[in-house]
């Protein structure tokens, strides 16, 4: 199976749906903060590892926070994991934190002031 094929183009989206729900739904730990998204899931082809893009909306303690506490629940993910999921093997998930909606909002951010400073200065 290559990396790209629609099976495990597939595969990567029916994960991270599952994962985003079990997140959401099924874990009572108080470290997760309740807006953590998963942005992403890059499903290795052998079906064994997966990685998993979380995006935490929050300061950097909620973040790390929420990385320990995913990092903790990890098995009972799995589990959770492989009984919603048909696969073969259920993967090994590695959380990774994802931080490119913050930078894009930052940006989004200086991008305004800038045009809003040559707005300014085209007015004057």
């Amino acid at each position: 199976m290559r990396k790209n094929s629609i099976k495990n183009i597939r595969i990567n989206e029916e994960v991270m749906h599952e994962l985003s729900n079990i997140i959401r739904g099924e874990i009572k730990d108080p470290r997760i903060n309740p807006m953590t998204s998963v942005v992403a899931v890059e499903v290795a082809p052998d079906l064994k590892t997966a990685k998993a893009y979380i995006s935490v909306l929050g300061d950097e303690q909620s973040q790390q926070d929420t990385m320990a506490g995913l990092k903790s629940a990890e098995g009972y993910i799995r589990r959770a994991l492989a009984k919603s999921i048909n696969l073969r093997n259920t993967p090994e998930i590695k959380f990774i934190l994802d931080q490119s909606i913050a930078y894009g909002i930052e940006m989004s951010k200086k991008i305004d002031e800038l045009t809003k400073g040559q707005e300014d200065e085209s007015e004057d």
